[in-house]
């Protein structure tokens, strides 16, 4: 086992002289008192003679350790904990030579509110009465809550687990249940497999009323001369929910299984898979081996009522949370410094796999949004390398970030692009194969590509992973248009300088880091098109400029980042710019159109060009038919739309119809018999843009009609969705009332969740006052609350009401809600254009730090500078762009 030795510094790492290699862990369960009594006995190695021995443990008691050697010798130990940096140590009572030990430890806990640790989660049943149960979240530093333990994760173990719940109720943890039996307490016992060698993080246990789908065996074990071993899978659901709502989870999880298996060419490494549906849920889910934790909404789903990205949606968590059985499970990082090796990876996987699961979804393609989001932090001078330094438990929660997934997925799908699909997947085969059950570092991987394909992957992707920010491409064509010109530079919306990482890429070289903050090594893909065909030039572009020779000279459009997987912008010469924009749809895929308003209005906000030329290049997509290039121009227009002052307002909402109205009427108002499911979401978004953005009454009185009638089990869910939207954009109290029994009553989680946001729309004060109150009181569940309070600050009228009480009652939400929610619910911030409102803010978040999201918020205040800065340079240029 190789374990990563501590960074001497921190007070948080434990030293490397204790390995574990088994855990009885032995809980006792005690759901309505909420607590929990348990005994840990972990069989250890000991590199050298100790005094003492240090693990992690936080918010336990310990009533008593010991360890033993051989056969019977104890030696007693005294036990200090430190709440600061989450330490126990056991001073032994005399010392121990190195070799092999058994550490034992009695301790109790209680089963907390925070969502974190081993938490209690309650939940009412279809006969309306309230239950109770327990579940676990561990990921990044929380195992230690729930047992004492070596919580990092290069201390890899073994784990045998036993719970003791109340009659009646069931348990789950990570691998096979082996025995049942009823005490003597009249409680039930259930003792599990062994699972395989693993990170602390992953162990998990969910104990209380749940029932189980009956399992379905999935050919995605070990290749056997007959096929696959087969594997047990189920969907583990809180009792008295309809069962019928699991089938798309298990058809989800059969497809993922059985793709991933043969991606990696290694079978799955546990004995079953049981994806559990928890009530209350920090995260959406959490890769637990054989006991994967999801919130209701994204696994339990009716696929007749719900709208494409919410099937999408669920499809993308189960099968990112598969990816990772292998991708971070069998191989896991050695500090949390490497979490965007197993992020990142499972959510280029995810889409992997999803787009192989309905490739009428086009997932690529809708990548394009992440990666616009993505890029909005990653323009940023406050931005920062994928990979960076962690210490504190604090620093481990904040790298789940956007960067950490979407910036890193983005690399990887632009690295695998420019090497060849199947030469990338012989690297991840051979990275996978070499380490199993070990833990690695980034450079690991990047080695075994670079093995399998001979490129020179390392040096391109650390010039990505090691230093913050992203290229701005800049294209021109030599006079006679027989060589194209490239150049790079940093893209940013200010001129501040962009951070780097606080070591080199591989070896802390200060000489190859500052060169790696001037440029970076980009595997361009351009596309020049002809009369006569057309000419694919891949270009690894590793220095400030290069000149590349054409077969023939360009006479008709040229396309850098073609296919659209490349993470950087492009900025063209004029005349190549007008080739593009003249008649897009006849020679640029959509995820090319879509990259061309992406990378323009990114260049307003750098002030590199205006909004009448942004708007100007909206007109011309004007026609366009895909959702994609739609959800952008309506990205752009709510962007607009906080600029707008309000005596322009009218003619802006104006501007909007005429641009999008005939968009909706050739789309047409109703589904067509055979339309693909994009054209449904098409639809959908063109009324959602003219119904609010657009203030259209025509929608207005369709959404009131659709939403109206007796029922809406006719209704296309995309539609429906839709008009919930826009029913409460300028809904009333009467309609408030509606949504808020629906956002408690309706059939499936998606209904309820559909409704429960939409509170936060209204644009009254009374009824946004009524939205706060029920999140903060407890009324809403505090897995939503902070997500409904962050979706009601980013209201354009209600914002500003909204931050002043989340100012009152600062306290007690960070009291009330999850930690790792914080930051996001005050991300929208970043959306504000007022002066005087952002002087305000700042002056709050200066003497109220979030220490857990820290790097996160100076990023959204940053971006909220950017836009007052914008709403300064072009609020009144905008009127003058509609016209």
């Amino acid at each position: 086992m190789t374990i990563v030795l501590p960074n001497e510094a921190s007070p948080y790492r434990l030293p490397g002289t204790v390995v574990p290699r088994h855990y009885d862990l032995h809980l006792v369960v005690d759901l309505e008192a909420a607590t929990f009594t348990g005994t840990v006995v972990a069989r250890v190695h000991l590199e050298q003679a100790a005094a003492d021995i240090v693990l992690n443990a936080a918010e336990l008691e310990i009533s008593e350790a010991w360890v033993l050697l051989g056969e019977s010798q104890r030696i007693d130990a005294a036990v200090t904990l430190d709440p600061e940096t989450e330490r126990a140590t056991l001073a032994l009572v005399a010392p121990v030579a190195g070799g092999e030990a058994v550490v034992h430890i009695r301790f109790r806990g209680i089963l907390n509110d925070k969502l974190r640790g081993f938490y209690r989660t309650t939940f009412t049943d279809a006969a309306g009465i309230g239950q109770v149960a327990g579940s676990t979240q561990f990921e990044a530093t929380h195992a230690r809550r729930a047992f004492p333990c070596w919580d990092e994760p290069s201390f890899k173990a073994v784990f045998s687990i036993t719970l003791d719940v109340p009659a009646g109720q069931a348990a789950f943890s990570n691998a096979s249940e082996i025995s049942r039996e009823t005490l003597a307490s009249g409680q039930q016992r259930f003792r599990f497999a062994d699972t395989m060698v693993m990170s602390t993080y992953l162990v998990a246990f969910v104990v209380g009323p749940f029932d189980a789908t009956e399992p379905i065996q999935v050919a995605a074990g070990p290749a056997t001369p007959q096929g696959r071993e087969l594997i047990p899978l189920r969907v583990v659901y809180p009792r008295g929910q309809n069962p019928a709502l699991a089938q798309y989870g298990l058809e989800c999880g059969r497809f993922g299984l059985e793709y991933f298996a043969n991606y990696y060419d290694i079978g799955y490494p546990g004995d079953k898979v049981d994806l559990v549906a928890v009530p209350d849920f920090a995260f959406g889910a959490m890769e637990n081996l054989g006991c994967i934790t999801f919130r209701e909404v994204l696994l339990l789903v009716d696929p007749e009522t719900t709208t494409q990205p919410e099937l999408q949606r669920v499809a993308d968590v189960i099968f990112h949370e598969l990816a990772h059985m292998w991708f971070g499970d069998l191989v896991t990082m050695k500090w949390w410094n490497g979490l965007w090796l197993n992020e990142a990876f499972a959510t280029f996987m995810e889409m992997r796999c999803t787009d192989a699961f309905r490739p009428e979804w086009q997932r690529w393609v809708d990548f394009g949004l992440s990666r616009t989001m993505a890029f909005d932090t990653d323009s940023l001078a406050s931005t920062r390398p994928i990979e960076f330094e962690v210490i504190s438990p604090e620093d481990a929660e904040g790298m789940f970030v956007i960067l950490t997934y979407e910036k890193g997925a983005a690399v990887l799908r632009m690295i695998e692009q420019y090497l060849g699909e199947d030469q990338f997947r012989a690297g991840v085969r051979a990275y996978l194969s070499e380490f199993s059950y070990g833990n690695t570092e980034t450079n690991d991987l990047w080695d075994a590509v670079e093995t399998a394909t001979g490129q020179p992957v390392r040096s391109v992707a650390d010039s990505w992973i090691f230093q913050g920010g992203y290229p701005l491409v800049s294209a021109s064509l030599s006079a006679g248009g027989n060589a194209l010109h490239l150049a790079q530079e940093p893209f940013r919306y200010t001129e501040a300088p962009i951070p780097t990482a606080r070591r080199g890429a591989a070896e802390g070289d200060e000489e190859q880091n500052e060169a790696l903050a001037s440029i970076w090594q980009i595997p361009v893909l351009a596309r020049v098109q002809r009369a006569g065909g057309q000419e694919l030039l891949r270009v690894l572009l590793d220095a400030p400029s290069a000149t590349i020779p054409l077969q023939q000279p360009a006479d008709s459009v040229l396309l850098v980042n073609a296919g659209g997987h490349g993470f950087y912008r492009v900025r063209y010469a004029p005349s190549l710019l007008a080739a593009l924009t003249a008649r897009p749809q006849d020679h640029l895929s959509s995820i090319e159109r879509y990259a061309l308003l992406d990378d323009a209005y990114a260049a307003m906000l750098a002030g590199a060009t205006t909004s009448a030329e942004v708007v100007a290049l909206c007109r011309r997509l004007a026609d366009d038919d895909d959702l994609s290039v739609w959800q952008r121009i309506a990205g752009i227009f709510g962007a607009l739309s906080r600029l707008v002052a309000d005596a322009d307002r009218p003619h802006f909402e104006a501007t909007v119809r005429s641009i999008a109205g005939p968009a909706l009427d050739i789309a047409g108002w109703e589904p067509a018999e055979g339309e693909s499911e994009r054209q449904r979401e098409l639809r959908a978004t063109l009324f959602s843009l003219l119904g609010i953005t657009g203030n259209d009454p025509r929608v207005q009185e369709r959404a009131t009609a659709l939403h109206d009638r007796p029922s809406t089990k006719a209704v296309d869910p995309s539609l429906l969705s839709a008009a919930i939207n826009v029913l409460a954009a300028h809904g009333d109290a009467a309609r408030y009332d509606e949504f808020l029994a629906a956002s408690e009553s309706s059939s499936t989680p998606q209904e309820q969740r559909r409704y429960l946001y939409a509170l936060a729309d209204f644009r009254d004060d009374g009824l946004t006052d009524r939205t706060l109150d029920r999140c903060t009181s407890g009324a809403i569940r505090s897995q939503d609350a902070p997500f409904v309070i962050g979706r009601a600050l980013g209201n354009r009228v209600q914002g500003p009401r909204v931050w002043r009480h989340i100012v009152t009652n600062w306290a007690e939400l960070n009291e009330r809600f999850p930690s790792n929610t914080i930051v996001r619910m005050v991300s929208s911030v970043a959306t504000f254009t007022d002066p005087a409102m952002a002087s305000e803010i700042n002056g709050f978040f200066a003497e109220h730090p979030v220490p857990q999201g820290t790097k996160t918020l100076t990023q959204n205040l940053e971006k909220l500078a950017v836009n007052v800065a914008l709403a300064e340079r072009e609020g009144p240029a905008v009127a003058a762009a509609l016209r």
